[in-house]
């Protein structure tokens, strides 16, 4: 396994320089985000380190170069919008640059590009699930076209109000994972794990790794601390807000040598990239890089 880190957590970085600090700060690789070039719509959005709107051969080969050139590979690309979104209009532009990003990961040789599936927050899962499976069985037909694997992230978008009650991604559990699997039977479809959302929705992080690891195409390392003081306040139905907080690995509720340990026990041997939304350690570049260097502390003894 490799360990790198996303890197919307870099955004007044080029890539370049990215790369160049995963480099120096023993990082194997990173994910590149390849928002479209604009405004963020959210915190950690519109973050674009590959501009995949524009990208040709000729630009796919430099990006390759300077990879190269420090030694870092680009464990995929990512883009995290709400495919399912109810306004139709911004559902339509995601699929657009979903696309965008499909081509563009397979003109630069990766196999993997990390989105949601999306949600209706307003709607059941089985309100959403003709309109999920309508939107998605032709984008895993495009990407099977493009020889790309898409790996969803089980975040269920349930941080701020306008996302209540359903949360803007879908794919969260187990249950609607094997669901969602059955109904599009792709070897191109699978997950982009991360166990820090398991604790949020208070299950256990590990118990699905045996049965999904064919499945697992990507892995984000991120942790949680839930504040029981206010969750025994409020309670487990008030707003996720109120009663956890985004951590770094070794920071939060995650016993990470038994995550890795039954990890290491089934197929998965791909990157581990770190996800950093800790504000604890400050909002400068200066304050980032240094969860980054936290967290790589705590997981780099783990990587074979």
């Amino acid at each position: 396994m490799k360990l790198g880190f996303v890197s919307a957590i870099l955004p007044e970085l080029s890539l370049d320089q990215v790369l160049a600090f995963a480099a120096q700060e023993r990082f194997a690789c990173v994910e590149a985000v390849c928002w479209p070039v604009g405004k963020a719509e959210r915190k950690y959005a519109g973050v674009t380190h590959v501009n995949v709107a524009d990208l040709t051969r000729s630009g796919a080969e430099d990006v390759q170069a300077l990879c190269a050139r420090h030694g870092v590979a680009l464990s995929a690309l990512g883009y995290y919008p709400n495919l399912l979104d109810p306004d139709l209009t911004m559902a339509a532009a995601a699929r657009v640059h979903l696309k965008k990003v499909i081509k563009a990961a397979s003109l630069l040789g990766l196999e993997t590009v990390n989105t949601f599936v999306g949600r209706d927050w307003t709607k059941s899962v089985d309100d959403n699930w003709p309109r999920f499976v309508k939107t998605w069985r032709p984008l895993i037909g495009f990407a099977e076209d493009h020889q790309v694997r898409i790996g969803i992230e089980n975040c269920p978008m349930l941080f701020t109000r306008d996302e209540w009650p359903g949360g803007k991604n879908l794919m969260t559990a187990p249950a609607i994972w094997r669901r969602a699997f059955n109904s599009i039977p792709s070897p191109n479809f699978g997950l982009n794990y991360d166990p820090s959302h398991f604790v949020l929705q208070q299950m256990d992080p590990i118990s699905p790794l045996r049965e999904f690891q064919k499945k697992i195409f990507h892995l984000h390392a991120k942790d949680v601390k839930i504040r029981r003081d206010r969750l025994n306040d409020v309670g487990v139905f008030a707003h996720p807000a109120e009663w956890h907080q985004p951590r770094i690995p070794g920071y939060g509720e995650m016993d990470w040598a038994n995550f890795m340990a039954v990890l290491m026990e089934t197929s998965y041997r791909g990157a581990v990239c770190i996800e950093d939304e800790d504000a604890t350690f400050g909002r400068t570049l200066e304050g980032r890089q240094r969860a980054l260097r936290v967290a790589r502390n705590v997981l780099e003894p783990f990587m074979s």
